[in-house]
């Protein structure tokens, strides 16, 4: 499959200037940089890769990429097909991650309040991070019932199309969620995936009254998404909660309204700062 410079950019990851590995202050390893350029460049889109789609993914050189791979290979996040000579994440890579769940307070804080909410609720909970325009996936309690995604810990979602990205915008001033909406890729997902700026700062403007925001079929088809922003002591946003519904088991109207009283509480929970919007909805 032929790489193109916009997923090029977004497999290597952030970067200190768009389209360059070369950072600006004098303390900035550049070899550091390429290195997890190189990690970051595996993904569904590339669950393995020679030498020569390595080099085109982050742009840093099939010379670089040889001994970048050579190097990861020896300390275990990499591993080589001896037959193919196809290079593979491995399961020291895992630990990245492993490592920032393990480490990360949120989501210890969290935890009791989620499993509360996924036991009550019997579906699946999941509590998000932001960077850049996409949240990431740092906790999940799958649901009692069939799931309807793959959602693996560490997986990431536009903001603009998910309920918890929706949740997470409507905190922030109305100049952020703009400039956020106009650096975001507003792609098509699914025949209801909204992309319109103007659609899109409403809805956003909505749940920021609301205390909560949806996402029907927009992402994920069949999926019914209700989430809510988690804030700081201040008010502002840094994480949200959502549960995640199959529509084929319920009518999105009726999800909503019974379990957007119990997202809300549980995200007045988690960020220790009552929400006098979610006593609307009966929420304790």
């Amino acid at each position: 499959m032929r790489v193109t410079k916009a997923t090029a950019e977004r497999r290597a990851g952030p970067t200190p200037r768009r389209g360059s590995l070369t950072g600006t202050s004098p303390l900035f390893v550049n070899s550091v940089a390429k290195a997890l350029a190189v990690l970051n460049a595996f993904g569904s889109e590339h669950r393995s890769m020679g030498l020569p789609e390595i080099a085109e993914v982050t742009g840093i050189g099939k010379s670089a990429a040889q001994r970048f791979a050579f190097t990861l290979e020896t300390l275990g996040y990499l591993r080589k097909d001896p037959a193919t000579r196809r290079y593979r994440l491995s399961l020291r890579a895992l630990e990245l991650g492993v490592r920032f769940v393990q480490t990360d307070d949120l989501v210890d804080y969290a935890t009791p309040f989620l499993s509360a909410l996924n036991r009550s609720s019997m579906e699946t909970v999941n509590l998000w991070r932001p960077d850049g325009v996409e949240m990431v996936c740092v906790a999940r309690f799958a649901g009692y019932k069939e799931a309807t995604t793959h959602m693996p810990l560490g997986m990431r979602l536009p903001m603009y199309c998910t309920a918890v990205g929706r949740a997470f915008l409507s905190g922030l001033s109305e100049d952020r969620r703009q400039r956020m909406i106009e650096a975001s890729d507003l792609r098509q997902f699914t025949p209801s995936t909204v992309t319109h700026p103007a659609s899109l700062l409403s809805l956003i403007g909505a749940a920021g009254r609301d205390g909560y925001a949806t996402a029907i079929d927009e992402y994920y088809r069949g999926d019914i998404a209700i989430g809510a922003p988690v804030v700081d002591s201040q008010g502002a946003p840094i994480a949200a909660i959502n549960v995640s519904v199959a529509i084929t088991r319920r009518k999105p109207d009726e999800a909503i309204a019974e379990l957007a009283p119990f997202v809300i509480q549980t995200a007045r929970q988690v960020s220790g700062n009552p929400d006098p919007r979610a006593a609307r909805f009966g929420a304790s």
